[in-house]
């Protein structure tokens, strides 16, 4: 099962960032061609090592919050609204799998944490930041170019 990029975009990314009050369309190109690269749009992908749509490990997970969110106490409650109440308590890393705008904003606060400029009118100038974050050796050009 594979999620439709467009229905991606308008559905969760787009909304996602919109809700953080942080979109642009180089942040939701950006996202797009993360998930489309890391898990081939299917968000139960397991020939990765990370979790959900955005292949994103415990350890980074763990990272956004305790060195980025902890220090963004507004940010932090926008992110965790979108988490479910309980299921978060009991287990994180489970809302990279199962909730998609949950772990949309997970992976922009991963770009966000590594001080990518998520204002810029073009998607290429992140690509940098998503080969030193996303370690695939695959180029993310071309994949991106398929996403839009």
């Amino acid at each position: 099962m594979n999620i439709d990029n467009t229905h991606l975009c308008q559905y969760v990314i787009e909304p996602t960032l919109h809700y953080l009050e942080m979109y642009s369309p180089a942040a939701s190109h950006m996202l797009l061609g993360v998930a489309n690269q890391e898990s081939a749009g299917n968000p139960f992908c397991e020939d990765h090592q990370g979790l959900g749509l955005f292949q994103i490990s415990s350890s980074q997970h763990r990272s956004v919050w305790d060195n980025y969110l902890a220090f963004q106490p507004d940010l932090a409650s926008r992110v965790r609204g979108l988490a479910s109440q309980h299921q978060f308590l009991k287990d994180p890393d489970s809302e990279l799998i199962t909730n998609l705008r949950y772990s949309t904003a997970i992976a922009w606060m991963i770009f966000l944490q590594s001080e990518a400029d998520e204002k810029k009118s073009q998607p290429e100038p992140l690509n940098p930041y998503w080969h030193q974050l996303y370690h695939e050796q695959d180029g993310f050009d071309g994949v991106l170019a398929k996403a839009v």
